[in-house]
């Protein structure tokens, strides 16, 4: 069984493309471009699952087609059609100046002055200039590298200095 801390999602699949089982995946995470994989973890029904592809191409920088084993119809792949797409954590690249910001959800975000944990990073909002981790609390705090000083890949923990007095607002 795959468990959520194993893998970060780079994507979520569209509608179907053609009929022998193509579909369309939105990116938001360039792994393709670093590093070669058999296979992603699909969330089907609260589950996640690895799927292994035959196949990719990109249309865009942002989207690509994917082909996937035994998923031979149009009528499969529409069963597939709004999934997130997750990539395992242990393929991904060992230089962190590599990682995109999603990479870090589910590490706990540790204030580097009080060495408190301050929450568990749940999403990663991007829809901005300003890039913001999510934390599980609602709280929002800026995802930028000025602020990080310390990530320990182990314990799944990124130690930032955060801007004094933006944990009260």
């Amino acid at each position: 069984m795959i468990r959520g801390e194993e893998v970060y999602k780079i994507g979520r699949l569209g509608k179907p493309h053609g009929v022998k089982g193509e579909i369309t995946m939105q990116v938001d995470d360039d792994v393709f471009d670093r590093v070669d994989a058999d296979y992603l973890v699909l969330m089907v029904d609260g589950i996640l699952v690895p799927f292994y592809m035959e196949e990719y191409r990109f249309r865009t920088d942002s989207t690509a087609l994917v082909k996937f084993e035994d998923i031979d119809t149009v009528e499969r792949a529409r069963e597939l059609t709004n999934c997130d797409v997750f990539f395992p954590r242990h393929l991904a690249d060992s230089d962190e100046e590599e990682y995109t910001w999603s990479f870090f959800v589910g590490f706990d975000l540790v204030e580097a002055g009080s060495g408190k944990t301050v929450g568990r990073i749940a999403a990663v909002d991007d829809s901005t200039a300003n890039v913001l981790f999510e934390l599980g609390n609602d709280l929002l705090l800026p995802a930028a590298e000025e602020l990080i000083t310390h990530i320990d890949h182990e314990k799944k923990q990124i130690t930032m200095d955060l801007p004094e007095g933006i944990l009260d607002l």
